[in-house]
């Protein structure tokens, strides 16, 4: 008679295996305005590029219009000046209401 160990581990594998590659879609977590992890976290919501690894470097006046573009607010008188921290509060408060 085999010891049940032995039955039972080549049955359990495959099933460790799937539960130790299982990922959880979680949301990242929401960084304060204007910080370093910030601005990776507005790029991570709203992708500035074109889908084919072009775009804008991550911060810049550039990026922060297409952001703008993108939130469906370039051009509005209510927009903080880009390099205030105004705008990132800004930002933040539209991107939270999506």
């Amino acid at each position: 008679m085999r010891n049940t160990n032995q039955t039972l581990l080549p049955l359990l594998l495959p099933v460790f295996f799937v539960l130790a590659c299982t990922t959880t879609d979680q949301a990242p977590e929401h960084p304060q305005p204007c910080t370093d992890a910030w601005y990776p976290y507005v790029e991570s919501t709203l992708s500035s590029g074109d889908g084919m690894g072009h775009g804008p470097d991550i911060g810049s006046e550039e990026w922060q219009s297409v952001i703008e573009f993108k939130l469906g607010i370039r051009g509005d008188a209510n927009v903080p000046e880009r390099s205030s921290p105004a705008w990132c509060r800004f930002i933040d408060e539209q991107l939270q209401k999506r």
